[in-house]
């Protein structure tokens, strides 16, 4: 099972995003995922598309954009040409999933849909073979360090199952309260795919101290791999 953290630049030091790329990068992360808000599908405001083009993009490193946004086909070819690497959007902000994902698709670039913690995975069902990454949220969209919440445990273990049994291996991102005392669990469930904010960046700001904190998570994940193993 291939693992991937992702740390979340929302959590980071907003006034040198660019050197905080960087440092995540060389502290063994080669995602980092942007959390764009617009301030009506959650009530936060984040970056847009001009913004991200600011961002200096290390050779190697994957941009992760995750659009918390109404109507985000409205946005996509912006996002595309300021460097995202992969959109995902929300099931619950469009009427035409399917067309937005190939309008993702047609860029090149990769596409996943996030479900918000009450939205049932079954609303992907016809659109799975067109996935590159599903995300499940773990806490409700639009703040950071909010606290996991637990039922998301079984909504991940029961979304695994059926892509498992549909022979689709299609990676679960989980976004929100991702830390040392959840990861393990998450993992266990059949995430892959871990988006971390607090758990990279609280109480941290170089390189050596990232690197410690991202090498703590991956730890407790492998555990979460071995579990995943005797449980199913």
């Amino acid at each position: 099972m291939n693992l991937t953290i992702a740390p979340s630049l929302l959590s980071s030091n907003l006034g040198e995003i660019s050197a905080e790329i960087q440092r995540v990068q060389q502290a063994g992360c080669t995602w980092v995922h942007i959390d764009v808000m617009d301030g009506n599908f959650v009530p936060p405001l984040t970056f847009g598309p001009v913004v991200l083009q600011s961002f200096k993009k290390p050779q190697g490193v994957f941009f992760d954009v995750h659009l918390m946004v109404n109507r985000p086909e409205c946005q996509i070819e912006s996002f595309v040409k300021a460097g995202a690497d992969s959109i995902t959007i929300h099931a619950e902000a469009v009427t035409h999933l399917h067309r937005v994902i190939q309008q993702i698709k047609s860029h090149g670039i990769k596409a996943a849909v996030a479900l918000n913690p009450a939205t049932p995975f079954e609303v992907l069902k016809w659109v799975y073979h067109d996935l590159d990454m599903i995300l499940l949220m773990s806490v409700n969209p639009g703040w950071g360090g909010q606290r996991f919440i637990p039922s998301i445990y079984d909504k991940i273990e029961l979304l695994s199952n059926e892509l498992e049994s549909e022979d689709l291996p299609i990676p679960i991102q989980v976004d929100g309260g991702v830390n040392r005392g959840t990861i393990r669990k998450v993992v266990a469930a059949g995430a892959t795919n871990l988006v971390a904010g607090s758990a990279v960046f609280g109480n941290a700001c170089t390189v050596a101290e990232y690197e410690k904190n991202i090498q703590s998570l991956f730890r407790e994940a492998q555990l979460g791999v071995a579990d995943r193993g005797n449980i199913i």
